[in-house]
């Protein structure tokens, strides 16, 4: 297996994992072997400084036959490529208000240490690095915004604060309120999940300007059924056409405020933040992302999220 091509990345504080086994590139290139045989993966960004982006892809030549790894940069549609998010024109709404019951721990998850830091600064840390980013509005309850001001002097984003409303629509409607009128896009993200890369959102915001509302996802790996009130099958779902959402969810700013109108008024209750924009009938990109972005619920996902960010398989 040899390493050829090696091209640095324009994003830093990152380093190369490949999703869900946690073998670091530069700590050992002979250990990737047959996890990594025709797969290609963007790498993840989890805040370490020591680290520069590289993106692989492995190729199989034969069974017997040695493994060539070549590196390049995403290349995405031609449309695409042409797509410049501007600098400062995104507002990013970090929801950090949920209570985290499921966790069972005496402060809400996102404020619980994650290899020494609090989860939700790791992601506010990502955001602040990227130059399309003007302002981050912080969503929590006014108890926890210490944790933030903390680290304020060390951002080059605006730092606000909104209150958290009782749902998750509530919050990201609270965090709207406050997004400068000069703001070309509005990134909701879970400070929860606390390993996106840099790489993710800055294709997420592409996809998000171009098409007016994207997501970031990852195809359904296992295989989902639809069940009756009594727990009997009904059918199966076709894998294929599943996706697992993830976040940061990018919308415009007018067409979320166009969907806030009606959801609103009708009363309608949503659990993500694109499923505002589809009531107005307006279509969705995903974005795929990677498996590795996971939203930290229970202490078995914090144990995970540890294993990962420090490499172990």
């Amino acid at each position: 297996m040899r390493v050829v091509g090696v091209q640095q990345l324009p994003f830093s504080c990152c380093r190369l994992d490949f999703p869900l086994f946690g073998s670091p590139m530069f700590a050992n290139p002979n250990s990737l072997s047959l996890h990594l045989l025709s797969r290609s993966r963007r790498c993840s960004n989890f805040n370490n400084p020591s680290f520069s982006g590289v993106v692989v892809q492995v190729k199989e030549k034969s069974i017997m036959d040695k493994s060539a790894i070549s590196c390049f940069a995403n290349v995405g549609e031609a449309a695409k490529e042409t797509v410049v998010v501007k600098e400062d024109s995104v507002s990013v709404i970090l929801l950090a208000g949920g209570k985290g019951k499921r966790m069972g721990a005496s402060i809400p998850k996102q404020y619980l240490p994650l290899l020494g830091q609090p989860i939700a600064l790791y992601s506010l840390r990502m955001f602040s690095c990227m130059v399309e980013v003007k302002e981050v509005i912080v969503v929590c309850d006014p108890s926890y915004e210490d944790v933030f001001e903390d680290v304020k002097e060390k951002l080059r984003v605006d730092l606000k604060y909104a209150l958290p409303g009782k749902e998750r629509q509530d919050s990201v409607y609270s965090g709207l309120q406050l997004v400068d009128s000069s703001s070309e896009l509005v990134c909701i993200h879970d400070s929860a999940r606390p390993l996106v890369s840099s790489g993710d959102v800055e294709e997420v915001l592409k996809d998000g300007w171009l098409h007016g509302a994207a997501v970031l996802g990852v195809p359904v790996k296992a295989t989902i059924k639809e069940a009756n009130s009594d727990c009997f099958v009904v059918k199966t779902l076709d894998r294929k056409t599943l996706w697992e959402m993830q976040t940061p969810q990018v919308i415009k700013p007018e067409l979320l405020k166009k969907g806030f109108d009606l959801v609103n008024r009708d009363g309608l209750q949503v659990t993500d933040d694109v499923s505002i924009v589809e009531h107005l009938k307006h279509p969705v990109y995903i974005t795929e992302g990677c498996y590795t972005n996971i939203k930290i619920t229970t202490p078995d996902d914090l144990l995970l999220a540890e294993r990962i960010l420090s490499g172990k398989p």
